[in-house]
């Protein structure tokens, strides 16, 4: 059973495989709409994103936007379509003042969403295709690739007086280096050629090139067994805050589990039949 899908977040699985997950909006730049409320842009990006998780026939997830923009936030004008308001839809930023409610506001709503971006087993890429400011930035940070252009910027909220949320404060220092990082936490803004060469962009290409560069890794990528990739993915992720002595444990444990699964098998089979495998995950 697919997500309910709303016209503001499209749901585009193909048959080769890839889902494509569009923020549609492009009147107002992708704005999101809401934070945790069941209908809202939030909400709805971790549920398509956990569909697609769980969807056999989907390989790879790419998040990216309509028109000219990635994703540029919360809706600072609070333009909210008439077929998700009610009593308790906040608007992204009308909510009640002090620190407490703050605090609510983001863990159930951002946060929420950024866990569940990072706990996808499948690759996931965001094809940056325009600015992507404050939360769209963050969504970006939690992908696995990301994937520009010339018109790709990352803007934070930092002129609005907040800070980077997760995917800013925990993968830039990372990703960049400390200074770095700092540097952006500071500023706020970075272009396409400088996010590329800082890291925070796998691959940089014309606008004209995006979607086919794109749509030629996700081919690259479904080569390999799912369980491979699955695998890789937490190991590393795990790598991020653990020791080289838990990664070789975790790394030999994967590969004797790995070593006695149906696509390995497979993947030896098709080597010696000169094929292409045939990968179930499994």
């Amino acid at each position: 059973m697919g997500p309910r899908l709303v016209d503001y977040l499209l749901y585009e699985p193909e048959d080769d495989g890839i889902l494509w997950i569009k923020f549609n909006r492009p009147e107002r730049m992708n704005a999101l709409v809401g934070t945790a409320e069941e209908h809202a842009t939030v909400a709805k990006v971790g549920e398509y994103m956990r569909a697609g998780d769980d969807d056999p026939n989907v390989r790879v997830i790419v998040l990216t936007g309509v028109g000219r923009g990635f994703c540029s936030g919360a809706d600072m004008k609070r333009d909210i379509p008439d077929d998700v308001k009610g009593e308790n839809l906040s608007g992204n930023r009308n909510i009640p003042e002090g620190p407490d409610h703050a605090r609510e506001h983001f863990f159930h709503g951002f946060t929420k969403l950024h866990r569940d971006i990072s706990l996808i087993r499948k690759p996931t890429i965001a094809m940056v295709n325009g600015p992507a400011v404050g939360s769209g930035m963050d969504m970006a940070l939690h992908c696995d690739i990301r994937i520009g252009c010339e018109n790709t910027r990352f803007i934070g909220y930092q002129q609005l007086g907040q800070i980077m949320e997760n995917g800013g404060c925990y993968y830039l220092p990372k990703m960049l280096g400390l200074g770095r990082a700092l540097e952006f936490a500071y500023v706020g803004q970075i272009d396409a050629q400088r996010a590329y060469e800082w890291g925070m962009l796998n691959h940089l290409v014309p606008a004209e090139q995006l979607e086919t560069t794109t749509r030629d890794l996700c081919e690259r990528i479904m080569r390999t067994p799912p369980m491979v990739q699955w695998i890789s993915k937490r190991i590393m992720r795990a790598a991020l805050d653990s020791s080289l002595e838990t990664t070789m444990v975790l790394t030999s444990n994967a590969g004797g589990i790995l070593q006695g699964s149906e696509d390995a098998q497979e993947a030896r089979r098709a080597f010696l039949e000169k094929r292409r495998p045939v990968f179930k995950g499994r």
